[in-house]
C-alpha cells in the first residue's frame, strides 16, 4: 500500500489494474499494490492507515527511554535487552545486531538522525524476540545497504532506502518516500 499518491507515482514497473478497480498487480510485486487512484473504500483505507502510522510513530516517539546515546549509535555486535532507547544522533551498523528477548518483549528505538545500516548487516533475533515486536521510529531517513537483512516495524519520518539484495521482516512505513531495489518484504 502506498499514501493516497496516484499510479503514476509508482515507477519502475508495470502496474495492472483489478477488473473491480480496488488495486493493481505487478510481476515484480508479490501481493496487491493500492492508491490513492482505485476505487472507494481503498482511498478511504490508505487515509486511515497513514493516520495510525501517524499515531505508532507519535506513540513510539514519546515512550520513557530506559537508555540515552547506547554505544553512541554504533550497534555493530551489540545485544539488546527488551526496553526503549534513544539516540540524538545517527545510528549505524555493519555485521551483527542481536534482539535478546522473549515472544512478549518490546523494544523501541528513538533516533533523532538517520539510521545507516551498512551492506552484508543483518539483525538476528535471539530468545523468542519477534519483529514484530521491534520498533524503530527514525526521525530522519533510513537505508538499507546491499544484502542487509533487518527486522521489526520502521516508522520513518522522511524516506528509506532498500538498496539491492535487502530484506525486512517486518514492515517499512515512510511520510514520505520509500524506495526498493529487489528487496524482499516479509511481514511480521
Amino acid at each position: 500500500a502506498t499514501s493516497p499518491i496516484g499510479e503514476t507515482s509508482m515507477t519502475g514497473f508495470t502496474l495492472v489494474r483489478s477488473n473491480d478497480n480496488l488495486y493493481s498487480t505487478s510481476g515484480l510485486v508479490t501481493g496487491n499494490i493500492t492508491t490513492g487512484t482505485h476505487k472507494e473504500p481503498t482511498p478511504t483505507n490508505l487515509i486511515t492507515a497513514i493516520s495510525d502510522m501517524e499515531t505508532a510513530y507519535t506513540a513510539a516517539a514519546g515512550a520513557a527511554p530506559d537508555s540515552h546515546e547506547f554505544v553512541d549509535g554504533g550497534l555493530t555486535g551489540q545485544t539488546l535487552a527488551p526496553g526503549v532507547y534513544r539516540w540524538t544522533n545517527t545510528v549505524k551498523f555493519s555485521g551483527q545486531l542481536t534482539f535478546n528477548g522473549t515472544a512478549s518483549d518490546v523494544w523501541i528505538l528513538q533516533i533523532a538522525k538517520d539510521l545507516e545500516v551498512a551492506s552484508g548487516a543483518e539483525v538476528i533475533l535471539a530468545g523468542g524476540a519477534k519483529a514484530e515486536n521491534i520498533f524503530w521510529q527514525i526521525a530522519e531517513a533510513a537505508e538499507f545497504g546491499i544484502g542487509s537483512t533487518v527486522n521489526g516495524i520502521f516508522l520513518v519520518k522522511t524516506d528509506m532506502v532498500f538498496k539491492a539484495g535487502s530484506t525486512l521482516n517486518g514492515a517499512a512505513l515512510a511520510q514520505t518516500a520509500v524506495t526498493m531495489i529487489a528487496t524482499t518484504i516479509n511481514w511480521a
